[in-house]
């Protein structure tokens, strides 16, 4: 080992010049104006790391406002109803995001008096908060000297460190965190760290791209070590990929009409774990064949097969049959269920492909 290598890094000499390139790009360069920016309270910038974890800018700049108005604190979204936490939620995805979300914000208020811990360690210790977002809401608000490591930021630093470890294993996930941490600025300010983080978001979002790196416009090119041994689109390494499965889902629409009135929708609550847990969901079974015994004799011959759907998850790929059934509202023998009217299906958490299946029925 190299003499004024800190040890930590496993011998690999840390650029120092890589933290003032980084905040001085950032504070030229990088962006300014999403709404969560230009603030130091932990609740709002907790909310926002939540949403972004594996979600679009674009997609979570719709939501986060919406969520904010209704939600307008810590306080606020502890003490509201599960299911109302959810209809706000439903579209995003990654549904257990939500749910961990309610279950923090109850906790900060019972076990810490409404206040967020102020450090990356203590805020570990709530529900769904990891290490990169504890490190991101330290750092953002109290202006810790701690290195966020979400998944763009793995890239970043694998390609400026030409990481080889690989990043599916225990071991090489440590090590690339222990040279995130010897990167850090010496002596930021809360200013300084503010920057520096949003930095390395900013150059893993729009820069330094998992397919099409940007390497002619990055502001440590000079210091990058895959992009001077011209092997960029060899890092980060990660030998275990997900193993996608295929699932066919037979859904049972039920539908009734009230007269002048909107549709009723017949829906059931998904179990506590699984796709969709916790969210309301037509009865769902795993053939027609299973989906029309479920039905009483008289209503099978009424079923209407439509379109079916393809809908991508992170680890599957499902194929959404849907079968169409309107009935009066007295009809006995549905699976078990509750009445759901149209217009209250945006108070109810659903998966966003069954509330658009539900809402683009045909008359």
């Amino acid at each position: 080992m190299s003499r004024g290598v800190p040890p930590e890094t496993g011998g690999r000499a840390v650029p120092a010049s890589f933290a003032p390139l980084l905040i001085q790009w950032q504070r030229h360069a990088g962006r300014s104006g999403l709404p969560w920016q230009q603030t130091r309270d932990p609740y709002r910038v907790w909310l926002s790391e939540v949403m972004l974890q594996q979600t679009q800018v674009s997609t979570v700049l719709s939501y986060y406002p919406r969520f904010l108005a209704r939600f307008p604190d810590v306080a606020s979204l502890a003490n509201a109803p599960a299911d109302e936490v959810m209809a706000l939620w439903s579209g995003l995805g990654y549904y257990s995001r939500a749910r961990n979300l309610h279950r923090c914000a109850q906790a900060v208020m019972s076990d810490h008096g409404g206040a967020f811990p102020a450090t990356a360690e203590r805020l570990q210790t709530l529900p769904g908060i990891g290490a990169s977002t504890a490190a991101a809401i330290a750092a953002f608000c109290h202006g810790e000297r701690i290195s966020i490591l979400d998944g763009n930021v793995r890239r970043v630093l694998a390609r400026l460190m030409a990481f080889d470890g690989d990043l599916a294993q225990t071991k090489p996930q440590r090590e690339l965190w222990s040279l995130a941490q010897a990167l850090l600025p010496p002596a930021p300010t809360p200013d300084d760290m503010t920057a520096y983080t949003q930095g390395l978001m900013d150059l893993g979002a729009t820069v330094c791209l998992r397919a099409r790196p940007l390497c002619a416009r990055c502001p440590v090119q000079s210091v990058c070590h895959a992009h001077g041994a011209d092997q960029v689109q060899r890092y980060p390494v990660k030998t275990r990929r997900l193993q996608r499965r295929f699932e066919s889902w037979w859904l049972l629409l039920v539908r009734a009409s009230t007269g002048d009135g909107p549709h009723r929708f017949w829906l059931e609550r998904r179990p506590e774990s699984g796709i969709w847990a916790g969210l309301y969901c037509p009865p769902v079974f795993a053939d027609e064949p299973a989906l029309l015994a479920a039905l009483p004799a008289r209503a099978r011959s009424r079923v209407q097969a439509l379109e079916p759907v393809a809908h991508s998850l992170t680890h599957r790929e499902l194929r959404l049959h849907p079968l169409l059934l309107t009935v009066e509202m007295g009809m006995n023998g549905l699976p078990p269920g509750q009445w759901v009217s149209a217009s209250a299906l945006t108070e109810h958490g659903l998966p966003a492909p069954v509330r658009q299946l539900l809402l683009g029925l045909p008359d």
